[in-house]
């Protein structure tokens, strides 16, 4: 089950887990760390005590996490599930992670930090537009098949090229899901734009009130590496710009908002071209949601 950010995909999922005997598996790439709850808007206590959740808030911050790491632990998590006669629910907005699921995922060769650090680096600097004509002059292959906008995507292709000299597109060529003889049913959670706007508002007022900014406090005490994965999520710059008194507090929560709904947009416009055959709903009336989600996977 997809989603875009705020969308209500974790009350679904718990939902849905309890009418199918399910249990729920992470498949967004900022709550798998543990030293985010609030700011990565993970499940809480009392949610994942209703029923079972794998693979959230388990990792340092310390460690980079890819996708590949991500598919091992998730398969292993998926056998285990059937094992128990349980059905596994993989919930989440990061769309990379179904992606491997559903079409598979590539050899690539690891990718080594101080790569990622100067492709990011590079991108910070030229910006999505400029960045993205440089890749399709390195890698002509990249053109059209790729968002000028979808920065996480054209930066990973970037380094994969300049680390082996080899398009990302070659790379994939024959990769195929290892869960192709499973028994998948594909849903997003398609929030029309002015309600999703009003459940980014209120997530991000109730993260704030439940103590973020400590959150924020205690990430810095770590002192680590700018260029880890975990520095992506939204708030950790805001909020210290808040903290060193550039901003004021008011000014800090607008900065997250508008960086949430910029996310959100670019989620929703990946499930458009990525997901184009999958089952899209949504309903305000959840009752009639759920139903809905339930007549999907009966």
């Amino acid at each position: 089950m997809a989603g875009a950010t705020a969308s209500g995909k974790s009350k679904l999922a718990i939902r849905l887990a309890k009418k199918i005997n399910g249990e729920i598996i992470n498949a967004d790439s900022m709550q798998v760390y543990k030293n985010f709850s609030l700011l990565s808007s993970r499940p809480s206590v009392k949610e994942k005590k209703l029923v079972k959740h794998h693979l959230y808030g388990f990792l340092s911050g310390k460690r980079y996490f890819s996708v590949g790491n991500w598919l091992k632990l998730v398969t292993v998590k998926i056998n285990n599930c059937h094992k128990k006669r349980k059905v596994p629910i993989i919930v989440g907005g990061t769309g990379l992670y179904f992606n491997s699921i559903t079409k598979g995922i590539s050899k690539i060769p690891n990718i080594d930090i101080r790569t990622r650090a100067k492709v990011r680096k590079l991108f910070k600097r030229l910006g999505f537009k400029k960045f993205y004509n440089e890749l399709t002059i390195l890698d002509p292959k990249a053109k059209g098949k790729l968002l000028p906008t979808d920065s996480q995507r054209i930066q990973r292709v970037y380094e994969v090229f300049i680390k082996t000299n080899k398009s990302f597109f070659d790379w994939i060529q024959n990769t195929k899901s290892n869960f192709i003889d499973f028994d998948v049913r594909k849903i997003y959670l398609d929030t029309p734009r002015d309600e999703l706007l009003k459940k980014i508002y209120l997530r991000t007022e109730l993260m704030f009130k439940s103590g973020c900014v400590d959150e924020v406090k205690n990430f810095n005490k770590l002192k680590l590496n700018s260029s880890l994965s975990i520095n992506k999520l939204i708030g950790i710059q805001e909020i210290n710009k808040y903290l060193s008194g550039h901003i004021s507090m008011s000014q800090c929560k607008e900065l997250i908002l508008i960086k949430t709904r910029q996310y959100a947009k670019r989620q929703n416009t990946w499930a458009r071209g990525h997901m184009k055959n999958w089952n899209k709903v949504y309903s305000k009336d959840f009752a009639f949601l759920l139903k809905k989600t339930l007549k999907l996977v009966s």
